[in-house]
C-alpha cells in the first residue's frame, strides 16, 4: 500500500520524546504536516516544535477527549509515546474504528528478553512469525501488539506495529539521548569504567536512528494492515557494549561488573531486561518491505564520536 504524502496530516505522541521527535523530522522532511502532543503546556517546548515546523496540542496520554479528537482529525496516527501505556493504545483505536485510517504503534524488543543475567549468550533470534513465550513482566506488552494488529481485521483500522531493538545515535527532535547506550555512559562515567552485568555474555540487537526512522517512513508508504516489524542491523554483549563505553570515556578499555541484585534492587525490572537479558531479532518483515539500513554499526558509532 502507497500513501501519498501531500498534506496529509499526523498525529505524533511522544514527539518532544527522543523516537517521535526523531520521527518527526524524518516525516517533515518528506512532506508530511505534523502535530504533535505536548505533555505539558510549556511555551518553550511549544515555541521549539513550532520551529521545526511541527504544531502542539497540549494533553496527556491519559486525556481521553484530547486523544480521540487528535486522532479523528488526523490522516496518519503514530503513537510514539509510553509503550506500555494500554488506556492510551485503547483509545486511539477506538477513535479511529472503521476509518480505515493509518495507525502505527511502537513497542521494544524487551517482548523476547530472557532472564540471562549476563550469564550466557543467547541462540535464538527472533523473526516476526515466530511465536513468543514472553517472560510474565513482558506479557502486557506482547498483548497489546496482537489487540494492536487484530484491529487491522475487526475494527478496518490499518494497523501497523514497529519493534525497535536498542536504539543508538542522536536524536533528530527535542531529546537527542536514546535510552541504554546514555544510561550505560552516565553510570559508567561515575565509576570509572565501562559497566556491565553478571558476566556481561547476553547480547542485544541494536539500530541506528536514522535507519529506524526510515522504516517508520517506508512502513507508512509500503506495509499492510496488521503488520509487525522487527528493527535490527546487529548485536553485541554487555560486555562488548561496555569496552566501547570505557575507550569512548577514556579508561582505556577498563570495565567492571555490576552484581544483578544491585540492578535489581536499584533500577527495577524493566532495567533488568533492558541490559541483562538476551533480546536478538531479526528483521525480516521490514527487508521485505525494502528496508536497507545504511547506519554505522554500533562499533563504528563509537569510533566516530570517540576520534
Amino acid at each position: 500500500m502507497k500513501i501519498e504524502n501531500e498534506k496529509l496530516k499526523v498525529f505524533i505522541t511522544g514527539v518532544t520524546d527522543y523516537l517521535g521527535g526523531s520521527v518527526a523530522d524524518k516525516l517533515i522532511k518528506n512532506g508530511y504536516n505534523v502535530t504533535g502532543l505536548v505533555r505539558t503546556d510549556d511555551t518553550k517546548k511549544i515555541e521549539l516544535l513550532e520551529k521545526r515546523g511541527i504544531k502542539s496540542i497540549v494533553g496527556t496520554l491519559d486525556d481521553n477527549e484530547i486523544l480521540t479528537r487528535a486522532a479523528q482529525q488526523a490522516d496518519i496516527v503514530i503513537h510514539g509515546a509510553n509503550v506500555d501505556h494500554i488506556s492510551s493504545v485503547y483509545t486511539l483505536i477506538a477513535a479511529l474504528e472503521h476509518s480505515g485510517k493509518t495507525l502505527i504503534t511502537t513497542t521494544g524488543s524487551s517482548i523476547v528478553a530472557d532472564y540471562a543475567d549476563g550469564e550466557y549468550t543467547g541462540s535464538v533470534f527472533y523473526d516476526e512469525d515466530m511465536h513468543l513465550n514472553p517472560v510474565s513482566f513482558r506479557r502486557p506488552r506482547v498483548d497489546i501488539n496482537k489487540y494492536v494488529r487484530m484491529a487491522a481485521i475487526e475494527k478496518g483500522i490499518r494497523t501497523i506495529v514497529i519493534c525497535p531493538s536498542m536504539v543508538y545515535g542522536e536524536g533528530k527532535g527535542l531529546q537527542s539521548d536514546s535510552d541504554q547506550i546514555p544510561k550505560l555512559i552516565g553510570f559508567s562515567r561515575q565509576e570509572g569504567a565501562g559497566l556491565y552485568f553478571g558476566k556481561g555474555l547476553n547480547r542485544y540487537s541494536n539500530v541506528f536512528i536514522d535507519d529506524l526512522t526510515d522504516l517508520y517512513l517506508l512502513a507508512l508508504e509500503k506495509a499492510t494492515g496488521g503488520s509487525l516489524f522487527y528493527a535490527e542491523n546487529g548485536h553485541n554483549s554487555f560486555k562488548e557494549i561496555a569496552r566501547l563505553i570505557s575507550n569512548y570515556l577514556g579508561f582505556e578499555g577498563k570495565t567492571l561488573s555490576i552484581t544483578i541484585e544491585h540492578l535489581i534492587e536499584f533500577h527495577g525490572e524493566a532495567d533488568r531486561l533492558g541490559v541483562a537479558s538476551n533480546s536478538l531479532v531479526n528483521a525480516v518483515n521490514a527487508k521485505r518491505i525494502g528496508w536497507n539500513p545504511k547506519g554505522p554499526s554500533l562499533e563504528k558509532y563509537f569510533s566516530e564520536i570517540t576520534s
